[in-house]
């Protein structure tokens, strides 16, 4: 099945959206799946897993993260792993049967230098392993973009986490169009882009509604979007938001496959608090790509035998990197 964008995705308004998201739920997701069985193979789910290659002390003010310095959490800082320990976690995760491997730093910006030069021997590493790599650093410069692409690197993940209007009750050390920027210096680099947002940040219809707009105006549009359920973690501005409902996900799900056909749709953080008949709507519903593992960057992932098992119940099967 096509896992490409070679065509961009239809443009669409922010009142398309909104009117989508207000569909019936049963009515959107039988949609999705359809769209969804026109552009991919139903029964495959790709996995990835995500490592912390440096964690907490990130000087931005993110009122969801556990590792922001503007906030006192149960996260200890830890400093750039080395490269050997790095490439031994991903040789793991290709046992553990991910295609894909995803490198995130505590990083308000990439900064050239000795570290990023580590950062650039780990992706080498992974991609001699023969798996897809991902990294997740902060915001880019073009020439720290083009270094990566000579690397290897697959993927750039930066997420515009919520819609425009909401951002500023999320976010205040950086704007909405410094994301915007990092993503096009990808784009010209010659990576592909994982970017999505999260649910459950105080944002109404409307914001969530902002978010899908801008993914799915991207041209072309993300070749993987994420899709998180908030972990409210305590010490964190956001760590007493009430839980999202599973409609709720399930809904977004829909919604991004009907608005990004062609791209991957992962369920990302906080799927562990999602009940396996919620999954697997949303498996239904066009979501075909999970992280796999323990654990993400410093939040708690449903067990490998768990995931297995409930791939295995749906009739499910990890697929390969292309």
């Amino acid at each position: 099945m096509d896992q490409t964008n070679a065509v961009a995705s239809p443009q669409v308004t922010l009142s398309d959206v909104e009117a989508l998201l207000q569909r019936p739920l049963l009515e959107l997701v039988f949609e999705a799946a359809r769209v969804h069985r026109e552009h991919h193979d139903p029964r495959r789910v790709q996995c990835a897993q995500l490592l912390s290659i440096k964690t907490g002390g990130c000087p931005e003010d993110c009122g969801y993260c556990s590792q922001s310095a503007h906030h006192t959490t149960p996260v200890e800082r830890e400093p750039l792993l080395d490269v050997d320990t790095v490439l031994a976690q991903a040789k793991a995760a290709a046992m553990n049967g991910a295609d894909r491997f995803c490198m995130g730093a505590a990083w308000r910006s990439a900064k050239s230098g000795a570290e990023f030069e580590r950062v650039l021997e780990m992706v080498r590493g992974v991609k001699a392993l023969g798996l897809e790599a991902c990294a997740t650093l902060g915001m880019l410069e073009p020439q720290q973009a083009a270094a990566l692409k000579d690397a290897g690197l697959d993927y750039y993940n930066h997420n515009l986490d919520t819609g425009r209007s909401h951002y500023r009750h999320v976010v205040t050390t950086r704007d909405y169009d410094d994301r915007l920027d990092t993503l096009a210096a990808v784009r010209d680099a010659g990576m592909k882009v994982c970017c999505g947002g999260i649910l459950g940040l105080g944002e109404d219809t409307r914001g969530r509604a902002e978010l899908l707009f801008e993914l799915a105006n991207l041209d072309p549009a993300p070749e993987s979007v994420p899709v998180n359920n908030l972990v409210a973690v305590p010490g964190t501005p956001m760590g007493e938001a009430a839980p999202v409902d599973w409609s709720d996900m399930v809904r977004v799900v829909a919604a991004a496959r009907i608005l990004m056909p062609r791209s991957a749709v992962r369920l990302s953080a906080g799927r562990g608090e999602l009940p396996e008949a919620a999954q697997a709507l949303c498996f239904l519903a066009g979501a075909n790509s999970i992280f796999v593992g323990d654990e993400l960057l410093t939040t708690k992932n449903p067990s490998p035998a768990s995931d297995a098992a409930l791939l295995q119940k749906l009739g499910l099967n990890a697929m390969a990197a292309e």
